[in-house]
Formats: structure tokens, sequence, C-alpha cells
């Protein structure tokens, strides 16, 4: 089996970790939007505390879209922040495990940098 998350467990509550790791990703240089906000209101099921978010560094994102023009379709890296029994998870899929698809060395060293930026940005957020 491929490992293809960056994934890391906190004994922390769950809005600390959103909001270390939003301002973390901050300051690495990504925005970040929510995504499954509309599960709840499209149809009325509550996912708990499970927060997908869709995270993008637009000078990253611009290059790799220059390189490779379907690269779009892994665009951007979604994060997900989720409660799992009494700790705090956070996960992203690996941008080069992502990019490595795409055979394409110009690409693969532009996610060897976003992998390197989400990783900081993970690494600051501790127990």
């Amino acid at each position: 089996m491929i490992h293809y998350p960056l994934i890391k467990e906190l004994n922390l509550p769950y809005e600390a970790v959103v909001e270390k790791l939003t301002k973390a990703l901050q300051e690495e240089g990504f925005g970040s939007t929510e995504i499954n906000g509309k599960v709840k209101e499209r149809l009325g099921v509550d996912s708990g505390k499970y927060l997908i978010l869709g995270t993008c560094n637009a000078r990253n994102a611009f290059m790799s879209i220059q390189a490779e023009e379907n690269i779009g379709l892994t665009i951007p890296c979604n994060v997900i922040i989720y409660e799992k029994a009494d700790r705090t998870a956070l996960s992203v899929i690996r941008p080069t495990l992502a990019i490595g698809m795409t055979d394409n060395p110009d690409s693969e060293k532009i996610a060897e940098r976003v992998e390197r930026h989400l990783r900081r940005a993970f690494d600051t957020v501790t127990q």
C-alpha cells in the first residue's frame, strides 16, 4: 500500500488545531477555503468535526500550470482536520505523490517545494 498522506495526530482540541494549522499555512504562503461547508446545507447531514480545507499557494499553482496544464486537476491541496477518538488528526495528500503521476520533472520539482512548505506548516502544529 502506498503511504499517500502526511498525517499527524495531536492531543489538542479540534478548534485549536484548525486555528494553528490555518495560521501556519498562511505563514507558508498558502491561502485556504473551507470545502465541506455545503454538506450540512445541501444534505441536512452533520459531518461532525471534520474540516476539508482547499489550500493553495498561488505562485506555486501558477508555476505548476505553466509546467503541466492539466495539473489543475490536483489543485488545491486538500487538507483535512478531524476528531479521532480523543485526539485531533490533520492530514494532506503528499504533493509529490499526487504530481508524480504526471511524469513531468518540472512539476515534480514544484511538488517537492510545496510538500516542504506543507510539512513545515504541519510541524509547527504541536501538542
